[in-house]
């Protein structure tokens, strides 16, 4: 069931992705489905999306999708055949700029040059 329900995930991303990308008109440079997730019993699907852009484009972002999210379901079941219809919930993904959050960290690290670094059995 498990297997099922990823290839289930993945083909949702791929079809909705295409439907946005046609149908959904953003103030944002980029908007982009990163992953979705529906729930085992097929009628509710969690959408992530990452927006390029400030705060106030990620909310317009956001409002946009629930504003069509009737439209985006119904050519959604068009595409694919699943027992249910699900309902799609829009959300922000933050996995990309705790990504950045944590390079930007390892780039602050400041490593010692080898020769400056004891050898365990000299301690």
């Amino acid at each position: 069931m498990k297997y099922r329900l990823e290839r289930v995930n993945e083909i949702i991303k791929r079809e909705l992705s295409e439907i946005v990308a046609r149908e959904v008109v953003f103030a944002a440079p980029l908007v982009t489905i990163q992953s979705a997730d529906i729930a085992p019993d097929l009628k509710t699907c969690r959408i992530y999306i990452s927006v390029i852009g400030s705060e106030e484009l990620k909310k317009e972002a956001i409002v946009r999708l629930l504003e069509k999210r009737k439209l985006l379901q119904h050519l959604l079941m068009k595409r694919i055949v699943l027992k249910y219809t699900p309902q799609l919930h829009f959300e922000l993904d933050h996995a990309l700029e705790r990504g950045d959050r944590i390079m930007q960290i390892l780039d602050e690290i400041v490593i010692p040059p080898d020769d400056q670094i004891a050898p365990d059995d000299e301690k």
